[in-house]
């Protein structure tokens, strides 16, 4: 297994560079390949996505899920991802919002202290006001 680095996710994705996209498909396409994806990666990704590549959330939703459901990924704390799409996918703050949330909750606490009102309605948050 080998990890794989956001910008190999955007090229394999987005087939915006002729060379580099034909090489990551190589390397990712290999037979029994299997690839370590962190979350962190999926973050990066989805910012790139959007602040680069101007996709729409539902297309960003539409690569997470994608690459959740792909064999050769493993994605590292997958169940947490998938509760981090879910929320992404229902709310109306960040990917990395939703994953530092669920993480959270994971690892024990009890709820993540924000000042971002977007997270107001989302489980797991606790928006700090005055």
């Amino acid at each position: 297994m080998q990890g794989l680095d956001t910008n190999v996710l955007v090229r394999y994705l987005t087939q915006d560079d002729p060379e580099e996209s034909a090489l990551a498909a190589v390397a990712i396409e290999q037979p029994d390949a299997v690839f370590l994806i962190q979350p962190i990666v999926l973050c990066e990704l989805v910012w790139v996505l959007d602040s680069a590549y101007r996709f729409s959330k539902l297309e960003i939703l539409t690569a997470l899920e994608q690459i959740l459901r792909t064999a050769q990924f493993e994605v590292a704390r997958k169940d947490t991802v998938w509760k981090s799409v879910a929320g992404f996918r229902r709310g109306k703050g960040d990917f990395a919002d939703y994953f530092i949330g669920e993480a959270n909750l994971s690892d024990g606490a009890v709820s993540t202290l924000t000042f971002d009102k977007a997270l107001r309605p989302a489980t797991g948050f606790r928006l700090l006001e005055a």
